[in-house]
């Protein structure tokens, strides 16, 4: 109904963090060496929350629970149908915000752990 709701708005939370981030660089530590930086990392998880909301909002769409008239969704005509799909918000939406930004989480550890890796590799090299 409007599960999508959810993860947009953290997908608009973390876009103004990060345009934030970019604009003020003392705010977070950039650096210019090439390295992978948090405002990156940043518009990943970004990227990753607008196209499963856009695809989530497309599906609900196309199955007639969106429409281009007040009140927009389908399920907030009646105090019954706005409660069950507070619900939903509430328990699919948030799980699936929840385990977009755990997926980014774990790709981001993933690359600090080979860049590590690759830099004890480098340095072991250089003996």
């Amino acid at each position: 109904m409007a599960c999508f709701i959810v993860p947009a708005t953290e997908a608009i939370a973390s876009t103004i963090i990060s345009a934030v981030t970019k604009k003020n660089p003392a705010v977070i530590k950039s650096a210019d060496n090439g390295e992978v930086t948090f405002v990156n990392r940043l518009g990943r998880l970004n990227g990753m929350l607008w196209g499963g909301s856009a695809l989530l909002a497309f599906e609900h769409l196309w199955h007639g629970e969106i429409s281009p008239f007040a009140p927009f969704l389908t399920a907030a005509a009646t105090p019954e149908s706005t409660q069950i799909m507070l619900h939903e918000m509430a328990t699919s939406g948030v799980a699936m915000a929840v385990v977009v930004t755990a997926a980014w989480a774990v790709t981001v550890a993933v690359e600090k752990m080979a860049h590590r890796h690759q830099e004890s590799s480098e340095a072991e090299a250089g003996k």
